[in-house]
């Protein structure tokens, strides 16, 4: 007998998943909504996955890896994973949901913006389609806005401080964003600092920004030249002009590397 078609959503707690939720709700009933949980993630984050919860009156399936990040991070050597080893994400958030999708048919709805240049990665698996409704049918970021603010939900807390969805610790961040983690969340800045090692035979840094530590980014003096020659999210009010701006040119780390998309969006 052939297996009926399963229809996924997986989400980030980023605005681009959530609005596409929000949009897809009366044109896919029998959407499953999924989001995988590293436990590692900001309580900013969980707060509005209950809310959109609520929104869309279905659960939210939280998917766990059998193992978590601490237990990788021991099996990858103590190499905290970065943009060119993303072990994190393979683990913590794409082998459970390649988990949870088993063998069945399924398509798997995308949030990437119809203004966005980049291909979708969610899985190489055969039985897993993607669709990317809003590139299908030409919706932007700031639709994509209008979406979160008719629906009632409006933006995450984070983006007060923070340009994307991800762990509190994600390596992802500008160095501006770990200042911000560091004012709203100093209890999972510290607990992020502690994953930082030094190897004292060869002298070499595990650390989640290249070349800085974050005790040496948190001194008064760094954060100080931080906020003075970047843009710090937090530091003014969120307007919808700030955030339909591109990346300025000064902003801080960037290295040319997009995050995971099932991460990030």
């Amino acid at each position: 007998m052939k297996k009926s078609v399963r229809h996924i959503l997986s989400l980030s707690g980023g605005k681009d998943s959530s609005a596409l939720a929000v949009y897809m709700k009366n044109r896919v009933p029998e959407m499953e909504y999924v989001f995988c949980d590293t436990n590692k993630e900001l309580a900013e984050t969980y707060e509005y996955l209950d809310k959109l919860e609520a929104f869309l009156g279905k659960r939210i399936i939280r998917l766990n890896a059998e193992r978590g990040f601490d237990h990788w991070l021991r099996v990858y050597g103590g190499y905290l994973p970065s943009s060119r080893m993303r072990w994190c994400t393979r683990q913590l958030k794409l082998k459970p949901f390649e988990q949870y999708v088993g063998d069945d048919p399924v398509v798997s709805y995308v949030g990437i913006r119809a203004d966005e240049d980049r291909e979708g990665y969610i899985s190489t698996k055969p039985n897993i389609q993607a669709r990317f409704p809003f590139k299908e049918d030409g919706v932007t970021r700031l639709e994509v806005l209008r979406i979160l603010e008719e629906s009632g939900l409006g933006l995450p807390e984070y983006y007060r401080w923070r340009t994307r969805s991800g762990c509190y610790f994600c390596f992802f961040q500008r160095k501006s964003e770990w200042v911000g983690l560091m004012e709203n969340h100093p209890e999972l800045f510290e607990l992020a600092k502690k994953y930082e090692k030094q190897n004292p035979e060869t002298g070499e840094r595990y650390t989640w920004q290249q070349g800085e530590t974050l005790d040496e980014l948190s001194r008064p003096e760094r954060v100080a030249e931080i906020k003075s020659t970047k843009r710090v999210a937090g530091a003014r009010p969120t307007t919808l002009a700030r955030i339909l701006a591109p990346p300025a040119a000064t902003d801080d780390d960037d290295d040319g590397d997009l995050p995971c998309l099932i991460c990030q969006l």
